[in-house]
């Protein structure tokens, strides 16, 4: 019999299978498992998957684009937040994610949109120094807050949610491989916890339909 890690993993590979879901990494081909999640039901919304087991915030200080410290769960306890892992030299997948979400969190009303946390932690950490994620976070939203730091915390921090990463690799031609998983978990305001997650590809329309739920700390 299998450890249970690899259990649980197996399980979740039939049914992201069964369920149209997969994990988009840039830099590799090929899909895996993001977290335990439940069936999704007829009520869920598409794009969204509702956790079995409402996951932590993981305990995470790094520096972020302005130098200075930053302690996840401290800084965003209270607030709804949105956590995503990826890099500012991703071609598509992550400037797509983020811009998407920037311009959902743009039709909230001024209080919803101040209470509202969207973290973007660095998978590429060497490259992504604080002045290039302010920078980068600066041309989709100046409010987000960009993390970058030491990647054996970040990677432990990552797959705590059940997100693979993997450490950066510099080929020969000078190009560099990234892979990492493109899911945005969403933690409530009134547990600090994630109910859920968003796949990869999920419109900026779902995200504008459910950012008002998630502030008041509803599900979707």
């Amino acid at each position: 019999m299998p450890p249970a890690p690899t259990r649980r993993l197996s399980a979740v590979a039939a049914l992201a299978v069964a369920a149209g879901l997969g994990l988009t990494a840039c830099g590799t081909s090929g899909s895996r498992p993001a977290a335990v999640v439940s069936t999704p039901s007829s009520s869920a919304a598409p794009g969204t998957v509702t956790l079995d087991t409402p996951d932590a915030k993981p305990a995470l200080t790094l520096t972020d684009q302005t130098g200075h410290p930053y302690d996840l769960v401290k800084r965003t306890a209270g607030h709804p937040t949105l956590l995503y892992f990826g890099y500012t030299h991703c071609p598509d997948v992550c400037p797509t994610t983020m811009a998407d979400i920037a311009l959902a969190a743009r039709k909230l009303p001024t209080v919803d949109r101040r209470a509202l946390r969207v973290v973007f932690v660095s998978t590429d950490p060497t490259r992504d120094t604080p002045r290039r994620l302010k920078t980068w976070l600066g041309a989709i939203d100046p409010s987000f807050t960009g993390l970058t730091g030491d990647f054996t915390a970040i990677q432990k921090a990552a797959r705590s949610l059940g997100i693979g990463i993997s450490a950066p690799v510099k080929h020969k031609d000078g190009t560099v491989t990234v892979s990492h998983g493109a899911e945005v978990f969403a933690f409530s305001s009134k547990d600090d916890k994630a109910h859920l997650f968003y796949t990869s590809g999920t419109s900026e329309q779902r995200y504008a339909a459910d950012l008002p739920k998630l502030v008041k700390g509803e599900m979707p």
